[in-house]
């Protein structure tokens, strides 16, 4: 049996319609349904929108929490941002994503002045691999590969991948951008991947029991650079407790931040 060519990708995950207005695009869709978005991009979509609201000279967003209360459907969405508090160095927003049901994403940001030019450059963690070459696309089992999966380029350390049990370290760059005719920035872009973290990291299996990422929590102490980022992740767990997947996040200058994710962990 001859392979069936995949389909074409859109041009971006999601068209601007005006007025905090945005059309899905298929490859917003996730792997457990065609119909529900992987957290990646909706999470982006509110940190472009975070980003853009009252932006203010010298400050950059530090930390980003979303909160993924229902799955978010792959139809228009309505993004809205306000400021909670305004301080002289630290400013507190929040951001919210509806669909025609109601609110389908939360979230909290710090944007905070930028450190001095003589702040010490602190790596507490070792370097990620080198980015590997062009790899074959990869595949999770039972999953919906021709959304985001497919969207992304992904490269593994040598022999890793989606099932193949972790801790797991693996390299991505977005093949199209969040937003028809807009620059990504690098929050996007680490937004983007962010929620893919504990995927990476597989260790729990999510193939017999529940096991499904409620937030997702993306730290930075500097913006990434670069298209390519890489994730080195690994989860822990507890009887009677819950799961938790720790990601740092890494560019091709070294570590730039954090990317941590509760799982709730039950029986189908």
């Amino acid at each position: 049996m001859t392979n069936q060519p995949a389909p074409a990708l859109p041009d971006a995950f999601y068209y601007d319609l005006g007025r905090g207005r945005f059309e899905s695009s298929t490859a917003t869709a996730g792997p457990w349904s065609p119909k529900w978005q992987h957290g990646g991009p909706p999470s982006a979509l509110l940190g472009r929108a975070m980003e853009e609201h009252e932006p203010r000279e010298g400050f950059h967003i530090a930390r980003v929490t979303v909160e993924l209360p229902r799955p978010v459907p792959v139809a228009d969405l309505r993004v809205s941002v306000r400021t909670v508090h305004a301080g002289r160095r630290v400013e507190l927003l929040e951001g919210e994503i509806s669909s025609d049901a109601g609110p389908v994403m939360l979230a909290r940001a710090w944007r905070v002045a930028a450190s001095p030019a003589d702040t010490p450059a602190l790596r507490p963690h070792p370097p990620a691999p080198a980015l590997p070459g062009a790899q074959a696309p990869h595949t999770m089992a039972g999953a919906h590969l021709d959304g985001y999966i497919a969207a992304m380029e992904w490269r593994f350390e040598a022999g890793g991948g989606f099932d193949v049990p972790g801790p797991g370290v693996a390299w991505a760059r977005q093949r199209i951008p969040l937003v028809a005719g807009a620059a990504d920035t690098a929050l996007t872009r680490a937004l983007t991947l962010a929620d893919s973290s504990w995927a990476v990291a597989f260790e729990l299996d999510h193939h017999r029991r529940l096991v499904i990422n409620t937030d997702v929590t993306l730290a930075l102490h500097r913006p990434p650079a670069g298209a390519w980022l890489c994730v080195r992740s690994a989860t822990s767990a507890s009887p009677g407790g819950s799961g938790l997947a720790v990601g740092q996040l890494h560019d091709e200058s070294g570590e730039c931040g954090q990317v941590t994710q509760t799982l709730l962990v039950n029986e189908r």
